[in-house]
């Protein structure tokens, strides 16, 4: 293991791990399941407000759950193309990650039993569901992120649970147009992690990884990226033909050239550029999400 960096302050390195960059799209689905509840008349500002903060924690945990179970697993070496992992290069030791692992999770389960008294128990399987998803992501008997499940498991909990979720404890019920909502948010923040495999195929492979990406090759991951965009611009759509809301919610294709920008390149990059995709679909995720959650607000305030 390498020794410790100087350059950094031992505050950059517990950033480094918790990864801020990719918070915004944690945020997206808060915000998107909190515009629905405005719509529709349940808006709480106590309840939204700490479904936030627990999902910042979350994938803050999540986060650093991969970062020491991916160096357990032998999933990182130095010449990883992503952005730093801290056990790898040995800025802090596993106990110290797993300890900040659980730590952030503990916070995330204190907003949860505030959560739980306001809406029920429904939200302690939601979060016990989550913090079990984000470990088993890497972690565990069966990491379903080795094993080509790790797209499913994305988009069910950063779309119908994030989005549902935030809802519910505002609403105390689930309403057809959250579920609807929630679609979108599933399938852009899938995409995130469809350039993060894209990216990692050929170190995947050689640590034994069976991401999707791996079995579909970079070809396929390139069009599963092109689809992800696809259904989310559809599904924002389809409320609009249902009549569940009206055509406001059009306002999200506004970022439709932010999107064919990034097919584009990911089309046209392999490698260690991905990362700029990568980032760069995070900012598509929450741009889309304040736009599609415009629409949904607007027609209340006309």
């Amino acid at each position: 293991m390498r020794e410790k960096s100087p350059q950094y302050s031992p505050f950059q390195i517990w950033m480094l791990a918790a990864r801020p960059k990719t918070l915004p799209a944690a945020a997206a689905a808060v915000i998107v399941g909190t515009a629905v509840a405005v719509r529709e008349g349940f808006f709480q500002p106590a309840p939204a407000a700490a479904a936030l903060l627990a999902a910042l924690l979350l994938q803050i945990g999540a986060n650093l759950a991969n970062d020491v179970f991916d160096f357990h697993r032998g999933a990182d070496s130095h010449d990883r193309l992503g952005p730093l992992r801290v056990t790898q290069e040995g800025l802090l030791t596993p106990r110290q990650v797993l300890i900040g692992m659980w730590v952030t999770f503990g916070l995330a389960a204190l907003l949860g039993v505030y959560l739980i008294v306001i809406a029920g128990w429904p939200v302690l399987l939601v979060g016990l569901a989550s913090i079990l998803a984000a470990m088993a992501y890497t972690g565990g008997p069966f990491p379903f992120g080795y094993y080509g499940l790790g797209d499913l498991v994305v988009f069910i909990f950063f779309g119908p649970v994030a989005v549902g979720g935030t809802y519910f404890v505002q609403a105390r019920q689930i309403s057809p147009l959250a579920l609807w909502a929630s679609l979108p948010m599933g399938f852009l923040i899938t995409a995130i992690l469809v350039v993060n495999n894209l990216r990692d195929i050929e170190s995947d492979c050689r640590a034994g990884k069976r991401t999707l990406a791996t079995r579909l090759g970079a070809g396929g991951t390139r069009w599963q990226y092109l689809l992800c965009l696809l259904a989310a611009y559809l599904a924002a759509a389809l409320p609009v033909f249902l009549r569940l809301a009206e055509f406001w919610l059009l306002l999200s294709w506004f970022s439709i050239p932010l999107a064919l920008f990034l097919t584009r390149f990911i089309w046209r990059t392999t490698g260690r550029p991905l990362n700029q995709a990568l980032a760069g679909t995070g900012r598509l995720t929450l741009l889309y999400g304040i736009l599609f959650s415009l629409g949904l607000i607007i027609p209340v305030l006309l």
